[in-house]
């Protein structure tokens, strides 16, 4: 999940980014500052507030060496603000933006065992039909799931498993009124 601090913050990049004819050239920057926090020690140097900022732009500066502009600028304010956090998230959250920026969409599908390469290409088109964009999804064997499957794309879940549709009938039954008195 991300934060709307940095979903922010990752939106101005992306806009500036794409109107100035840098999409690509950023996309790689930001790869390449998201392979770099992936190290903890990175990370934890970069983000530790107890480093003075100071020390911090000094290690930064070979970083963003051969980095476009817009990149070097976005880093930097970062640091000016206080929001080197973004940094922790920013590559998925650019990607995320990338995504709908071109009408796809990653998703995981959940099933009790493992699905072909041909079902995963029939749910990818049916659920890209249903949500009008190009679905691309991961298959995840989940062992609690007795049957069916469950489909998380967008920040929705579509639960077509057993226990899920068992869950469903549970709360209707729970739901539904109880015959009066009278009628009995």
């Amino acid at each position: 999940m991300l934060d709307p601090v940095t979903t922010r913050y990752t939106e101005a990049l992306f806009n500036l980014a794409k109107e100035k004819g840098a999409l690509e050239a950023v996309q790689a920057d930001v790869e390449r500052l998201t392979a770099e926090f992936r190290s903890s020690a990175v990370e934890s140097f970069f983000l530790d507030a107890r480093v003075s900022l100071e020390a911090r732009r000094a290690k930064l500066g070979p970083l963003l060496e051969g980095m476009h502009d817009l990149t070097r600028n976005f880093v930097n304010l970062l640091f000016d603000k206080r929001r080197e956090e973004v940094l922790r998230k920013l590559g998925g959250a650019f990607h995320r933006r990338l995504l709908t920026e071109t009408g796809a969409a990653e998703g995981v599908v959940e099933s009790a065992r493992p699905l072909g390469p041909g079902e995963l290409s029939q749910l990818e088109t049916a659920l890209g039909a249903r949500l009008d964009k190009r679905v691309s999804l991961e298959n995840r064997v989940v062992s609690d799931l007795f049957g069916g499957l469950r489909v998380i794309v967008d920040s929705r879940m579509l639960d077509y498993s057993f226990s899920g549709r068992m869950e469903g009938l549970r709360k209707a039954l729970l739901d539904a009124p109880l015959p009066s008195l009278q009628e009995a």
